[in-house]
């Protein structure tokens, strides 16, 4: 998705890829992060926080109806108002007939220049659940959560079949002639690793187009794509436009790669009690 100024014809705009993507067979669908508004996270200004929204609340009504309506599940990320002072960046979990089947809270939270994102999100502090739809059993994590191997595992082990990063991530323009395409692959690979270490099929879903300052601000690459357990891309969308995926996952498959490479029978459980450290020396 590109994403306007007004959060209105976002949403609309949502709607109509939602629908789309209904009409073409797809029965679990994943918006990117944050779509009902620019990435605010550019700057720092309190004044944003005017954006968040609490669930119930305006994008969690609409949706799970939409869900009923079309009979798919839905992903919806939110910028996600839980008290004052206290917010999150979040994605909802909706089930085919409307049911709002849970929330994962981003649980890694960047402070890089243009993402000043620990300015406005509290970390989660539901863990890296699994999702019962009607479907598949399925793990939302969101965009920085993609570089962090330990999230998706734990997802995995709670019977994630799938999982998906709705996401915001582009090029700092000054950089892109020099690190861009390493940055773009690097991005890439890192959740194609997760699929196979895991045995799952991985989903990201990114925006597209240029927002904030047209010399300073994000070029956000798009390249959503969906990669089954052997970490092959099986569709990637466009750098420079928007776009709808529509990618049949096999269960077959994933039992065969299961079987071949069995990951999750060989990890040494006994031995991994430092993980929880921060630094070994």
């Amino acid at each position: 998705m590109s994403c306007s100024p007004d959060p209105t014809r976002n949403v609309q705009s949502a709607i109509a890829h939602v629908r789309d993507a209904a009409a073409r067979g797809a029965e679990i669908i994943c918006l990117p992060e944050l779509f009902r508004t620019q990435y605010f996270c550019q700057q720092e200004d309190a004044a944003r926080f005017d954006l968040a929204e609490t669930v119930p609340g305006p994008s969690s009504e609409t949706f799970t109806a939409l869900a009923a309506s079309l009979g798919v599940a839905l992903i919806v990320p939110i910028f996600e108002r839980r008290a004052a002072g206290i917010y999150h960046n979040t994605a909802l979990v909706i089930d085919a007939d409307g049911t709002l089947r849970g929330r994962y809270r981003k649980m890694h939270i960047p402070d890089d220049p243009l993402y000043h994102e620990k300015f406005y999100f509290t970390p989660g502090d539901l863990g890296f659940p699994a999702f019962e739809t009607h479907v598949a059993k399925v793990g939302a994590l969101v965009c920085w959560d993609q570089w962090y191997p330990e999230g998706a595992r734990l997802a995995a082990l709670a019977g994630a079949e799938a999982l998906f990063y709705p996401t915001a991530i582009g090029w700092h323009p000054v950089e892109k002639a020099e690190l861009g395409d390493g940055q773009r692959e690097a991005w890439q690979v890192i959740q194609r690793a997760h699929a196979i270490a895991n045995g799952v099929y991985v989903v990201a879903a990114n925006r597209v187009g240029h927002e904030g300052d047209r010399e300073a601000g994000l070029e956000f690459w798009g390249s959503s794509f969906v990669c089954d357990p052997f970490g092959r891309v099986l569709a990637e969308a466009p750098v420079d436009r928007e776009s709808v995926l529509v990618v049949e996952c096999d269960r077959d498959h994933q039992e065969d790669v299961r079987r071949s490479w069995p990951f999750l029978r060989d990890r040494r459980i006994d031995a991994y009690g430092d993980i929880t450290k921060r630094f070994l020396s």
